[in-house]
């Protein structure tokens, strides 16, 4: 039999865990940067750009979080009604905890947190971020599709492609209902249950779809250009190259090879795009090339930790 102060003490667990985790996550994530590169190196290299164009580059990186949860929110209205905060701060600690662990591992703590939360079903919540990772990769292929079709030979078959793959996410939405249908057919009873969760987790029409595409593409297109902006402010140059370089390096983060902490993957993937977009050759402006990748991942992961460390007060509310 519990006694009345084990009792209490499990009760203050259970509605301070999401407070204690957001707290222990980021004092990890805040000593891995101290280790891994020194916060005092971090706002050296930053003074050298300025401090209001970092603030202002800070501060919009971080409304897109904002975004994201909204778009969560109305993937679950039902679930979620009137827990705005308790789902930021959902948000935030499965995008640091993303960003954490190698080969987007953290994923996993989406439909775990979600369940825990708000009750959301394992395979619900897996087929809806399964939905908003794909809007989510097609939203930037197709940004980086612009850059390859007005560079390429062949102008008009470049862009009916690119026309073709843009319009893609719509062609599944379309077919969703005769292949879930097939699924029901083939699975056995058992399984019965877990493909409706699955079709729970899709966007229910037509308008939940175009919402949550339209809401994809507008969280990417303010991080990609706010981080072609910053880049442009740290050297890369022309402004193509500093827009491949933000691309490259969202892309990096999407994929399955994912760094932890991107270290490594994130600058690299910045490289690649600015180079694949034109950026300046010769030695001097590939160095700054490198230093402007390696201070454009540091303001990526000083915005995630500024988004997690916000949501602390916005625990679950107190039931009176």
């Amino acid at each position: 039999m519990n006694s009345p102060v084990g009792a209490s003490r499990q009760s203050w667990f259970a509605r301070n865990r999401m407070t204690l985790l957001t707290v222990v996550i980021v004092a990890a994530y805040a000593l891995f940067i101290e280790w891994f590169w020194g916060w005092s190196s971090i706002l050296a290299q930053w003074a050298a750009v300025g401090v209001l164009p970092i603030v202002i580059a800070l501060v919009l990186l971080t409304s897109t979080y904002f975004l994201r949860t909204w778009r969560i929110l109305d993937y679950f209205p039902r679930e979620t009604s009137g827990q705005f905060r308790t789902l930021f701060r959902v948000t935030q600690i499965h995008n640091l905890l993303n960003i954490m662990l190698p080969f987007r591992s953290g994923e996993t703590s989406f439909p775990l947190l979600m369940r825990t939360e708000f009750g959301i079903p394992l395979a619900r919540g897996t087929s809806a971020l399964l939905v908003m990772r794909l809007l989510d990769l097609h939203a930037l292929l197709a940004a980086a599709g612009i850059g390859l079709a007005s560079e390429a030979g062949n102008g008009l078959i470049a862009w009916i492609i690119w026309a073709a793959f843009l319009v893609l996410p719509v062609a599944a939405f379309i077919v969703r209902k005769p292949l879930l249908r097939f699924g029901f057919k083939l699975a056995p009873k058992k399984a019965q249950g877990f493909l409706a969760e699955i079709e729970n987790g899709l966007p229910v029409d037509g308008i939940a779809f175009a919402r949550a595409w339209a809401m994809t593409a507008v969280n990417w297109l303010v991080k990609v250009l706010v981080l072609a902006w910053a880049l442009g402010l740290m050297g890369v140059l022309p402004l193509a190259a500093s827009f491949g370089g933000a691309l490259g390096g969202e892309l990096s983060s999407v994929l399955p090879v994912h760094a932890p902490g991107g270290v490594g993957t994130y600058p690299a993937g910045i490289t690649a795009g600015a180079v694949a977009f034109g950026a300046l050759g010769g030695k001097e402006a590939l160095a700054a090339l490198a230093q402007a990748s390696i201070n454009a991942h540091l303001l990526i992961i000083v915005s995630a930790l500024t988004g997690t460390a916000i949501s602390l007060p916005f625990g679950r509310r107190r039931q009176l």
